[in-house]
């Protein structure tokens, strides 16, 4: 009986081995600080995170963190000092709001003195998590010293084969809106992101920029879109709790009161 005990006790964390690594995160999406309530429904938005009952590795926030207001100090102090209440670490990715075309060398600077990078990476549990600038792919411009699908591929191919998450703003599929299909991403860059990210061990790809819930596929990678904390087109303000397990990706997406909410 003691041998068929311990067999089993073996089994059982030789399965929990072979099952891989099991954690949680967060993502903010368009909090588009600088208009309406939003520092209100994102500050509720960060407590309701460290409440959570499970333990969140990190928080990504996949763009738009202002409503084109990076260049006003006073908003970006009201980014940092609302987002620093986050007890988990967060990584950023610019979105179209945050970096404007016609600013942007002067907004790039502010980007990158208080939120990172545009390319950056962290690792949790085993898992490669790439936050990624991709709008010079999204509207098909051209950033100095800067390739998006260059740098994506050289940090994928460092990883040797680690699981990936990849996080971006715009999603690279068609938008619809008013009842009808709008482009967005050229073909041509469209197959270039889809063939890279089928080309490496990608298990999906993150983005916002929608302000609505989408699920898609990129080959056979996933796409998850979460809807936003800005109230635009008057919506209930969200974020995404992911759950990564078994190498697959899960989400919840949690609603904030509504008393938060101003309808636009």
């Amino acid at each position: 009986m003691a041998l068929l005990c311990s067999t089993v006790a073996l089994l059982v964390l030789a399965s929990s081995a072979l099952a891989g690594p099991h954690f949680y995160f967060a993502q903010l999406t368009d909090t588009h600080f600088g208009g309406h309530n939003h520092a209100q429904r994102t500050r509720q938005a960060v407590n309701s995170i460290n409440q959570l009952p499970m333990e969140i590795a990190f928080v990504a926030h996949t763009g738009d963190i202002t409503s084109e207001k990076l260049s006003n100090t006073g908003v970006v102090a009201s980014v940092t000092a609302t987002l620093d209440g986050l007890e988990a670490p967060i990584h950023y990715v610019p979105g179209n709001h945050d970096l404007l075309c016609d600013a942007y060398d002067t907004l790039a600077q502010v980007y990158t003195n208080h939120f990172g990078d545009l390319i950056s990476q962290q690792e949790y549990h085993g898992v490669l998590c790439l936050f990624v600038y991709t709008e010079p792919l999204a509207v098909n411009f051209s950033v100095p010293n800067y390739e998006p699908l260059v740098e994506l591929e050289a940090r994928l191919k460092a990883a040797d084969g680690k699981p990936a998450i990849i996080f971006h703003h715009t999603p690279s599929v068609e938008d619809f809106y008013n009842n009808e299909m709008h482009e967005g991403w050229q073909q041509a860059i469209r197959d270039q992101w889809i063939s890279l990210l089928n080309a490496y061990n990608v298990k999906g790809v993150i983005a916002g920029h929608f302000h609505r819930d989408e699920h898609h596929w990129l080959g056979d990678v996933p796409l998850y879109v979460s809807s936003s904390i800005a109230c635009y087109w008057g919506r209930q303000a969200t974020y995404r709790i992911y759950e990564y397990k078994d190498g697959k990706l899960g989400y919840r997406t949690q609603y904030l009161p509504w008393n938060t909410n101003i309808l636009n």
